[in-house]
């Protein structure tokens, strides 16, 4: 069970150019409500590109900013190989399940 002050948000289908502006708006609303620990469930994320890893990259900023940290969960290969193939799984690691990242804040 994820703690209450931890918002958990899910995009689905393709984290690109076209669906990346409106997610990271959601992490700034989010953080600016009060949540500043974001678990982001990519589970049902089939795509991701350089806008995507983007507004991930954003979120991770606000989140840090506000006192708390954003992290990845349940992350499909297709994911997994861009944030290797750029490096950026090791700023953003994944944990295998929500309550997974949830743990040890």
């Amino acid at each position: 069970m994820t703690d209450p002050s931890t918002a958990v948000l899910q995009p689905t289908g393709r984290l690109n150019m076209v669906a990346a502006p409106a997610f990271k708006h959601l992490v700034e609303e989010t953080v600016a409500s009060g949540q500043a620990r974001i678990v982001v469930d990519l589970g049902e994320v089939t795509f991701i590109d350089s806008s995507g890893l983007g507004a991930l990259i954003s979120g991770l900023k606000a989140t840090r900013q506000a006192g708390g940290d954003l992290r990845i969960a349940d992350v499909p290969e297709q994911v997994m190989t861009v944030l290797r193939l750029t490096n950026l799984d090791r700023v953003l690691r994944a944990h295998t399940t929500v309550a997974d990242a949830s743990d040890d804040w």
